[in-house]
């Protein structure tokens, strides 16, 4: 987590709730959730950078980042709010391996920067 603003909680894979914090490190398939007049920014191994809006929940599907490769992926799936997203090293060297899911829509990245929004009910 880069920075945190209001109130973000992290659940895990289990549901276990925690505060989030800046500096605190996400794992593979974590649920970013934020309140009301609330925000979280996210910069991944890759520097790829997500801003989280609020009112939001964000689930972390799938990361993995080879740093000597530069090979990897990522699946994203905003199940309400807003997010956007600035594409590090994986959407820059291969771009099919970044994935935005939404409640009726695949969004398969082409651009380096970019705003989903998603009104659908969890």
């Amino acid at each position: 987590m880069k920075s945190v603003r209001g109130n973000v909680q992290l659940l895990n894979g289990a549901g276990a709730a925690r505060t989030a914090s800046p500096g605190d490190a996400l794992g593979a398939v974590d649920r970013i959730v934020t309140g009301p007049d609330s925000s979280a920014a996210v910069v991944l191994r890759d520097d790829t950078t997500l801003v989280v809006g609020p009112s939001s929940r964000l689930d972390l599907k799938e990361f993995h980042f080879d740093g000597t490769t530069r090979e990897g992926g990522i699946l994203l799936s905003l199940l309400r709010g807003s997010m956007r997203m600035i594409t590090g090293l994986i959407g820059k060297t291969n771009p099919d391996a970044v994935r935005v899911e939404t409640q009726t829509a695949t969004i398969g990245i082409r651009g380096t920067d970019f705003i989903v929004q998603a009104d659908g009910q969890p």
